[in-house]
């Protein structure tokens, strides 16, 4: 028989991403596993990706919370609970430690494993776990997703991260959505046999940058955007720049006026956006999943921190990256200029 796992981790972005690696490592220390994630509907297509996850199971607190008594939502949380409840894990495993997290392990049936008291981002959530484990607080978020699954399924990890993202390294790689969302069955996956990720095959010579953010005091100045783009342009590469909506995408445009072999990019599925990664030279962006995500496609990546700490949100993966700022600390045009020029010659 499998060992039945439930992961809890709804969002953001970023936060999935990162935990991609735990995955690798419970399915090369637990052969027999058969993985589930809750994830929320908008970031669903993140653990589709894996190939050691067997079923994706959506949960939609952002849209459900502008209308949390509404019939239609009243309905929809009620068949998320009865598919949580026609299903017996051997571990409910809470990675996010939030009370919007510890509500979903309450409803799954197995034994709940989450953070101890002192651990967790919000303490109450740890009242909810049979099992509680201590990872300290101030480490990087994808060791501190590591320690907990390993301390959860009794391995112990070791060698660089995993994200099991192999999918994207072969030209229109990516792994299909749907309700259940892999055709690459778990059973049996030996995820030590997969191979390396560094993806430098696909380089299309293009630069992928992003730019904007959603609030103020994560902006980079533009004046000092625009030598990054002149630089990337007499390197060869043109310039591909991601927006998050339209707002964003009028920013960035006025950014590139005028300047040839630059384009601001419509919106896009989390898994086109990822091929799209997976194909460029390199990546510049402010502090976002996105960001991140490149980092661990094995692009070269040059993350941008102004309004949060790469303390706990390093950027990661398999090829050159930096890490740049601070909260409150923007990175000089000259340490971005020299994270570009180490980017650019990244093999």
């Amino acid at each position: 028989m499998p060992t039945r796992i439930l992961i809890v981790r709804t969002s953001s972005l970023g936060d999935l991403v990162h935990m991609l690696p735990a995955i690798s490592d419970i399915a090369r220390h637990v052969p027999d596993a058969e993985i589930d994630w809750v994830a929320e509907e908008a970031f669903a297509e993140i653990p589709a990706w894996h190939p050691a996850v067997n079923e994706v199971i959506k949960v939609a607190h952002r849209r459900w919370r502008k209308a949390w008594w509404s019939g239609q939502v009243r309905a929809e949380r009620k068949a998320l609970r009865e598919r949580l409840r026609a299903k017996k894990y051997d571990i409910v495993l809470d990675m996010q430690a939030l009370l919007k997290s510890a509500w979903l392990v309450r409803q799954a049936r197995g034994v709940r494993h989450g953070l101890d008291w002192r651990s967790a981002r919000e303490p109450l959530a740890s009242l909810f776990y049979n099992v509680r484990h201590k990872v300290e607080f101030w480490q990087p978020a994808v060791i501190r997703q590591r320690k907990l699954a390993a301390l959860t399924f009794g391995y112990q990890y070791a060698g660089q991260p995993d994200f099991g993202l192999q999918s994207f390294s072969r030209p229109g790689g990516g792994a299909p959505v749907g309700d259940t969302v892999h055709d690459v069955p778990s059973e049996g996956l030996n995820v030590s046999e997969m191979p390396k990720l560094h993806h430098l095959d696909l380089d299309r010579g293009y630069a992928v940058v992003m730019p904007s953010a959603s609030r103020d005091d994560k902006l980079w100045p533009e004046d000092d955007w625009r030598v990054v783009f002149r630089r990337l342009r007499d390197a060869g590469c043109t310039l591909k720049l991601l927006a998050g909506n339209e707002q964003e995408a009028e920013r960035a445009r006025l950014l590139v006026a005028g300047m040839d072999g630059a384009e601001v990019l419509p919106r896009m599925s989390l898994t086109d956006v990822a091929r799209l990664l997976a194909g460029s030279r390199l990546m510049v962006g402010l502090d976002s999943g996105l960001t991140h995500l490149s980092a661990a496609l094995g692009r070269p990546t040059i993350g941008i921190y102004r309004a949060s700490t790469p303390v706990r949100t390093p950027l990661v993966g398999s090829n050159y990256t930096a890490s740049l700022g601070d909260r409150g600390a923007s990175p000089s045009r000259e340490a971005v200029m020299a994270s570009v020029e180490q980017a650019l010659a990244a093999k």
